[in-house]
């Protein structure tokens, strides 16, 4: 299970209209929600456009997640089938659930590609299955793997992808590692949402990964939209404080596990420019952890332990 991604810039606008209708995302009534959903949509398409248009006309986020169910199937063997389902694009919950009917499995187990749980994540998607599952009649043990934001292999892959860049950028600079998540309205922490707490989970454990006591290291958050405060320090503001001090940045994706906006463009493009802007001496980025074999054999054991 993942979030998805436009396939086309045709695809932009109902992509967008999609994600502003999920009530885990704006906690309106369902009329409110829908008139606002497309009034955002329509607000923010053709920045979205310019987007994926960077990124060759559409999200890289379908083919990197197929990617990992391939590798993902094959460490599993012959006795699983992995499916891809995503929240707000295609292959959406509907298409996916007929899919797995069909294939009459025993049991299913549902993998969500968000380490840490968030009620904007991990709760809108298992809810999105339930319903469509409930509507087709797919009457089959269902089982739900846990959120894993320590999970050995995890951490294990993230620190891996690390120790190469912070030995490149510490060849030339003083280094500041930014731990960089994707945001959240602080309204939603302040409801309840674990998600801040398993980010600093993911964090400590990567650092204690590195074996390198002594590296400067901080927790921040990307992907602001909208007025709302949301979780901080932001990246951008973690970028500017590095050019105040004078100090390089090698920023990691830890609530990402793939490449795509956020990653290719947000991190690469955006905040590279802006550590230009603000006299950061060094930009380095660490990869997602992707179909890292460390992270993948990860995934596996969540889904054996689950069944």
């Amino acid at each position: 299970m993942n979030l998805g991604g436009p396939d086309s810039l045709q695809s932009v606008r109902p992509f967008l209209v999609n994600l502003f209708s999920d009530p885990a995302i704006i906690g309106l009534p369902w009329l409110l929600r829908w008139l606002l959903a497309r009034l955002i949509a329509w607000r923010r398409t053709e920045t979205a456009r310019d987007i994926y248009d960077y990124l060759g006309g559409g999200s890289p986020l379908l083919a990197n997640t197929e990617a990992q169910a391939r590798a993902l199937q094959s460490v599993l063997g012959g006795d699983y089938r992995c499916f891809v389902a995503m929240r707000y694009w295609h292959p959406l919950m509907p298409e996916v659930v007929a899919a797995v009917k069909a294939w009459a499995p025993d049991e299913i187990i549902c993998l969500p590609l968000y380490p840490q749980f968030s009620t904007t994540t991990t709760a809108s998607s298992l809810s999105a299955w339930r319903r469509e599952a409930e509507r087709q009649n797919l009457d089959c043990p269902t089982r739900v793997v846990e959120p894993y934001p320590t999970a050995a292999g995890f951490v294990a892959a993230l620190a891996g992808l690390i120790g190469p860049v912070l030995d490149e950028a510490e060849r030339s600079h003083k280094i500041r590692l930014l731990l960089s998540a994707h945001g959240l309205p602080l309204k939603i922490v302040r409801a309840g949402d674990p998600y801040p707490q398993q980010i600093e989970q993911t964090a400590a454990a990567v650092v204690a990964a590195l074996g390198r006591p002594s590296i400067d290291w901080v927790v921040c958050y990307q992907s602001r939209v909208g007025p709302l405060a949301w979780l901080g320090p932001a990246t951008d503001d973690e970028i500017r404080r590095a050019g105040r001090d004078g100090v390089a940045v090698v920023v990691v994706p830890i609530s990402f596990v793939s490449e795509h906006s956020e990653t290719l463009v947000e991190l690469d493009r955006d905040y590279r420019r802006l550590a230009e802007a603000s006299s950061v001496p060094g930009y380095y980025r660490a990869p997602a952890v992707g179909t890292d074999p460390r992270f993948i054999a990860a995934l596996g054991e969540l889904v054996v332990a689950a069944a």
